[in-house]
């Protein structure tokens, strides 16, 4: 049996190409960042100081309690985004990718064979993130678009019409790429934070002792001596922070570099300066008279120009969870964690840069839903934080596995980072889970869902290739027999397409019971994803001859690439093996999945489930990029 690899640019060149080319589109990309990555943080200071302060009528009515509210914004915004993720989580990037799957296989990488929590807590993760999905765009346009109730007070029955509007226009314009709509959202949220930062500033100048707040014991001593509602209190701090998990999950689509120079450059400065600026209005006019400091602070003549810039920004800070729901579910797809779907790249020079079509519908019905079903910000902060706050708990926990397995770290130093931040994470998931019943349901109630599907689909997938594996007869022994007595052969080649790599293809075994002929060349294929987000040309394709008739053919794809099987295959020739596409016929075994009577209540839901999710799957042809016109498909009958 010989043995040998397709040759192309080695891995060293492709990254070496790669990042000079991120080198010189730089600038670009840290404006696109800013875009993208940082909108949905960009606009927490609209509610998340109003709702700190609302907590409870009274709780903040000195100046000693202004100022313990300011300073814990202040420190939750330095540890939790600066510290945790922008020091340390976007490092834990898989060749470039980040989110709580690509975490979750950078961590199953350190594994012989990896234990099934770290599955477990990437499927609760990725699960988790989709619920804070569709709750973002609903509370970020909203808030928004109620500040127009204080340049003309009549609006208020408008704001839910609008509201909807705009989130349809947000989502039709998805379909035009990642690059394209951080073109227009750059430097309008760029703008945005230079506008937060000097609007803050101003106040400041007038009451420098708001600066008081960067003392973090003011920050404790609230909470000692508000103890009774400290769990409220954190929950409306937590509003501060959310967006830091989309920076993660966003690290695909602009590199850590672009990301790292927005945050330190323009969008921490500039938030602090606002919540800075909050303080100091609140303190100066005094916390009786002030609704919304931060609308109510902007001079009467900028106030219609801002609401509408603050419009525009919402609508953009919604772009990052939808990118990093595009990039997430792409993964879980070639994980084999959900089915197939369409994906359609978007970009040319930056591969993580994706479009989901049916993911687009869904979470634009789900924010559509939520909108009207909650009608304004204030109730929609109660369901806001469950999942970002659960999201945020798996990261460390999967982090802590790639800082000792991976990184090497010290236990002490892992010991040290993990108690720190499982009390920061840990009291700030309590705090919205004491919301639960307030909305907090609602992306808890998206997040099981999703997790059921997922878990659905890997053990409907496990329990099909077993009983396959079964019913199938071994490849060698197929292959060998065929030797020995050779049936007709035709000119041509036939590729078998099959996931198990030991067993024979369905489609060739009905093909020899139906046709009762072999080609020239007959291949049996298997495509596999790696745990690595981009598999270098030269590690892709591998070959291995059984005899004159018969190729073992193995391609292995990225899990952030899209799997094209003709182009992969073109990377074959290289190894002498010729073959032409127009002689060349792909033969697909399609399965037709019945319900057996024999079932426990147990797996039954499981396995209807899962028939479900298969047939509504997107077809094995168009997700391979196979020409149709090339495609054999043979149906088979399969009881689970």
């Amino acid at each position: 049996m010989t043995h040998s690899q397709a040759s192309g640019a080695s891995a060293g060149t492709v990254a070496t190409e790669q990042a000079s080319h991120a080198k010189q589109n730089l600038p670009i990309l840290t404006l696109g960042a800013i875009g993208v990555v940082y909108g949905d943080i960009g606009t927490s200071p609209i509610y998340a100081f109003r709702q700190a302060m609302h907590v409870r009528p009274g709780a903040a009515a000195s100046s000693i309690e202004i100022l313990g509210l300011l300073s814990l914004i202040v420190w939750a915004l330095t540890l939790t985004v600066a510290v945790k993720y922008v020091f340390f989580v976007t490092r834990a990037d898989n060749n470039g990718e980040g989110g709580t799957l690509s975490l979750m296989a950078l961590a199953r990488k350190t594994f012989t064979n990896p234990p099934v929590w770290i599955t477990a807590l990437g499927v609760l993760g990725a699960a988790m993130f989709f619920g804070d999905a569709i709750i973002t765009p609903a509370i970020s346009v909203l808030s928004a678009v109620e500040g127009a109730e204080l340049v003309a007070p009549g609006m208020g029955r408008w704001v839910v019409p609008i509201t909807l509007v705009i989130i349809i226009g947000l989502f039709a314009v998805q379909r035009f790429g990642t690059a394209k709509v951080a073109i227009v959202f750059g430097p309008i949220t760029a703008f945005w934070f230079l506008v937060l930062g000097f609007s803050g500033l101003v106040h400041i100048i007038d009451y420098p002792a708001v600066l008081w707040a960067l003392n973090p014991w003011l920050g404790a001593q609230f909470l000692v001596t508000h103890f009774g509602i400290a769990f409220v209190v954190m929950g409306a701090i937590f509003l501060a922070v959310t967006g830091a998990e989309a920076l993660y999950v966003d690290l695909g689509h602009f590199g850590r570099r672009p990301i790292v120079l927005a945050w330190f450059g323009l969008v921490f400065p500039c938030l602090l300066l606002n919540y800075f600026g909050q303080g100091a209005y609140v303190l100066e006019v005094g916390v009786e008279n002030v609704e919304s400091p931060f609308f109510e602070m902007q001079p009467d003549w900028a106030l219609l120009p801002f609401v509408i810039l603050a419009t525009m920004a919402t609508i953009i800070a919604s772009q990052a969870v939808i990118t990093g729901t595009y990039s997430l579910t792409q993964q879980a797809i070639a994980l084999n964690m959900l089915p197939r779907m369409v994906v359609q790249h978007t970009s040319a020079t930056q591969s993580g840069q994706v479009y989901m079509p049916q993911i687009n519908t869904m979470l634009m019905i789900g924010v559509l839903v939520l909108v009207v079903a909650f009608g304004s910000s204030a109730e929609l902060s109660n369901a806001y934080g469950i999942a970002v706050s659960g999201v945020m708990i798996v990261t460390l926990a999967l982090l802590v596995v790639v800082m000792r397995r991976n990184w090497r770290w010290h236990p002490l130093a892992v010991a040290v980072f993990a108690a720190i931040f499982i009390i920061i994470d840990g009291g700030f998931f309590a705090a919205n889970a004491a919301k639960l019943f307030q909305g907090g349901w609602v992306p808890a109630a998206v997040a099981i869902v999703v997790a059921l599907v997922m878990w659905s689909w890997m053990a409907g997938r496990r329990r099909l290739g077993d009983k396959t594996r079964r019913d199938e007869v071994p490849l060698q022994f197929l292959v060998d027999n065929l030797s020995k007595k050779k049936p007709m052969v035709v000119p041509g080649t036939a590729i078998f397409l099959t996931s198990d790599i030991e067993g024979a293809p369905t489609a060739l075994l009905h093909s020899l019971k139906h046709y009762k002929v072999l080609h020239e060349q007959n291949v049996i294929l298997t495509v596999r994803t790696s745990s690595s987000p981009r598999v270098p040309d030269d590690e892709k394709v591998t070959i291995d001859a059984y005899n004159e008739l018969f190729f073992r053919m193995i391609i292995t794809f990225g899990y952030m690439e899209t799997p094209n099987v003709p182009k992969a295959m073109a990377l074959a020739r290289k190894l002498g093996w010729k073959f032409d596409i127009m002689s060349t016929s792909f033969f697909l075994s399609r399965r037709s999945l019945k319900l057996s009577q024999k079932h426990n209540m147990l797996t039954y839901w499981q396995d209807r489930l899962f028939t479900r999710l298969a047939r509504n799957a997107s077809d094995a042809t168009e997700y391979f990029h196979i020409p149709t016109g090339r495609v054999v498909e043979i149906g088979t009958q399969v009881m689970l």
